[in-house]
């Protein structure tokens, strides 16, 4: 189920969850900027599109929106890219040269209704300026996450994700080790190359955003977090590399798991 909340007065939060069986809860949340040429984040997964368009039919009419920033191109930020295109004319895709040649292998965007946009290059959306960011971590080289000069807002893409038992609407709804620990775990799975930074350096790209110093943190996969979180989250996030690798559920739990569900018992 999609549901809808507001981060601040200019930007709607559309929000489900997905669940990942024996590991919990990851948000996967889209983004409306109500710039004066208003500005959708992503738009959801691709199994929940009618859900994700009746949830943005409540906050704004599709018509109004005049820019889609692809943050990257998995299928969880894709979702209702094309249908949105097709519906309203004006719309154009902020995204990078990998986006559009990501994009050419299965659904290709129309290049005539694309703006190519760099990490540290920006754009004027009326009342607003958006500057393009390379976040921390992610997991899809075309990653460019934004700041809003106007709302203080950092749009982090996949960065300070987190699976959680409960997904509240705001970050400092969890515990310190709620939210330490759903965002490692996140992090060691959506960006294994962590672990083979040089720290040093990694703690340097941490303090850029630092230096952001944010009103706001949206995540993808992370409940709202005011920008006194900030340091909290990058903590965390600097402790990654030093953390236990992810390593997945093999064939023969794969077998025991089928057994659990289909032995005697199972339907009862």
């Amino acid at each position: 189920m999609i549901t809808a909340y507001k981060a601040a007065p200019d930007i709607d939060v559309l929000t489900s969850s997905f669940p990942v069986p024996g590991f919990g809860l990851i948000p996967i949340n889209a983004f409306v900027l109500h710039a004066t040429e208003p500005v959708i984040v992503d738009t959801g997964t691709i199994v929940e599109s009618d859900e994700f368009m009746a949830a943005l039919e409540s906050v704004i009419n599709p018509s109004d929106l005049r820019w889609i920033w692809l943050t990257h191109t998995d299928f969880d930020h894709i979702g209702s890219l094309h249908r949105l295109l097709a519906e309203n004319p004006q719309l154009r895709v902020i995204t990078t040269f990998l986006g559009v040649g990501i994009m050419g292998l299965s659904a290709p965007l129309p290049m005539e209704r694309v703006h190519l946009l760099n990490p540290g290059q920006s754009i004027a959306v009326g009342d607003r300026t958006l500057t393009a960011i390379k976040p921390p971590a992610f997991d899809n080289p075309i990653t460019t996450g934004l700041y809003d000069d106007r709302s203080g807002a950092l749009f982090s893409a996949d960065c300070f994700g987190a699976l959680l038992a409960d997904v509240p609407q705001r970050a400092e709804d969890l515990s310190d080790e709620e939210l330490h620990q759903g965002q490692v775990f996140w992090a060691t799975v959506d960006s294994p190359w962590l672990h083979k930074v040089d720290r040093g350096l990694f703690a340097k790209e941490l303090d850029g955003l630092r230096a952001m110093d944010p009103n706001l943190v949206l995540s993808s996969h992370l409940p709202a977090a005011e920008g006194a979180s900030l340091d909290r989250l990058l903590l965390t996030l600097e402790s990654v590399p030093a953390a236990p690798s992810f390593v997945g559920p093999d064939q023969a739990a794969l077998e025991q798991m089928l057994a659990q569900m289909t032995g005697p018992g199972a339907d009862e």
